[in-house]
């Protein structure tokens, strides 16, 4: 990785985790390794498939480097110049927005996910569906992105009577406004709400599985390893990926 590159990469890293393995001195005289190491993949994940990263590690030949955001901020920092090999957004719109600036080549739908209601643990506000949320503290996910594309699709089409009280640039931030107690309800992905456990309970919203998010993922322009990239990409429609997405809560692609 060029300086320039991992100059920039820490920059991207300052809200998300990286692991490092220690540097352990060969004793004097030991021969050389010859074992190849494998090549690092940086993957821009949308916010939603962060669940993902430590099981997809795990079965990746590649050493894989996650940095998880907004779809459209991954699109803005990769037109701005970030470093990444591989942009995995969570819905078609996004990505052919970023096919149209030539940021990324060949995309794939990989898996699906579809959105619901998810309250704090013991339902302080009493919230049971979507009726109840007129006078209810309600936390959405902002239009620019995926999951409020979907939102505000959604209310548009049931004529939900909602007024939300903050609009978050991420599912994750506002899963955490829920599972914080900040909000009495949030609109999040399934697989969000199957991540958060027992911190959050559960409610179906009418009409969300006629909106399926399509996780699409494609090699950028500016990968410094693009066959390493799109085995990555391949990787992710295996069927050995199939079970990881399942798992999580997500609809794998057909292969």
């Amino acid at each position: 990785m060029t300086r320039h590159r991992f100059a920039l990469l820490a920059a991207l890293l300052a809200a998300g985790t990286a692991t490092a393995a220690a540097c352990v001195p060969l004793p004097e005289n030991a021969p050389p390794s010859t074992e190849e190491a494998a090549p690092q993949v940086i993957v821009m994940g949308a916010a939603s498939t962060r669940v993902l990263n430590s099981d997809l590690t795990d079965i990746a030949d590649a050493d894989l480097l996650f940095v998880n955001a907004g779809s459209s901020t991954l699109v803005q920092q990769l037109a701005d110049g970030a470093p990444g090999d591989v942009l995995l957004t969570a819905d078609q719109a996004t990505m052919d927005q970023a096919v149209a600036q030539g940021l990324v080549t060949d995309p794939q739908v990989v898996a699906t996910n579809s959105m619901v209601m998810v309250v704090p643990a013991g339902n302080p506000a009493d919230v049971g569906s979507s009726d109840d949320l007129a006078d209810a503290d309600v936390v959405l996910c902002d239009p620019q992105v995926p999951c409020g594309t979907v939102s505000e699709a959604l209310i548009d089409e049931q004529d939900i009577d909602v007024t939300p009280v903050s609009l978050e640039h991420s599912v994750s931030d506002v899963l955490g406004k829920v599972v914080s107690g900040e909000a009495d309800a949030g609109w999040v992905y399934r697989t969000d709400a199957q991540a958060a456990g027992n911190r959050v309970e559960v409610i179906d919203l009418p009409g969300a599985e006629a909106h399926p998010n399509s996780i699409v993922a494609a090699v950028t322009g500016s990968s410094t390893d693009p066959a390493a990239a799109s085995a990555f990409v391949s990787l992710l429609r295996s069927p050995e990926a199939a079970d990881v997405w399942r798992d999580h809560g997500f609809t794998p692609a057909e292969s």
